[in-house]
């Protein structure tokens, strides 16, 4: 089931008016991971600067790229922002602390609390020494992939229609999980 903001209707026309789409992958698979994420939406979305348009159903995910860990819990949201895409990057990374991360100190691809990704910003095509965009390996990963044509089927990313790449991914071993948000 599509959660979407009632504090967010009208976001559509609005999003006409200057506003810029972005989607956020949400991951972690350590402590309370779906608390987390709760506390990271809220944290990301604090003030009129970044609304929350849409989140995704929680998915518990096999691991991916390290798989000596425990099974990680995924999500996607949907923002409506007026942030740069590199001032949404930053305050991603800065609620990812917030909630004790520490990218400089942990295992690529490891254990963690949260993981906030900026999976796409309208439809820009960016790459510097600090961001890429759309993300590097979106198409890649069922994990993301699939919370995110859960809220955004149709939509296209690098020429590439969302529920087309899930269809070329493996979404074995990957489980919807019950709502546990209000």
């Amino acid at each position: 089931m599509t959660w979407v903001s009632p504090s967010c209707a009208g976001v559509t026309e609005k999003m006409a008016d200057g506003l810029a789409e972005a989607f956020v992958g949400l991951g972690g698979n350590v402590g309370d991971v779906r608390s987390s994420f709760e506390r990271a939406i809220a944290i990301l979305c604090d003030d009129d600067a970044v609304r929350l348009v849409a989140r995704s159903s929680d998915y518990r995910t096999p691991p991916w790229g390290v798989t000596d860990q425990p099974p990680f819990i995924n999500a996607v949201i949907a923002v409506a922002t007026q942030l740069s895409p590199h001032d949404l990057f930053a305050r991603a990374l800065k609620a990812e602390h917030a909630l004790g991360r520490d990218r400089a100190h942990e295992r690529r691809w490891g254990p963690r609390t949260i993981d906030l990704d900026l999976l796409a910003y309208d439809d820009l095509v960016l790459h510097d020494e600090r961001l890429t965009l759309p993300h590097p390996r979106l198409f890649e990963r069922a994990f993301v992939l699939l919370p995110l044509a859960e809220i955004a089927e149709n939509r296209v990313i690098a020429g590439l229609r969302v529920g087309d790449a899930l269809a070329r991914v493996d979404t074995s071993g990957i489980e919807k999980l019950p709502r546990a948000w209000a």
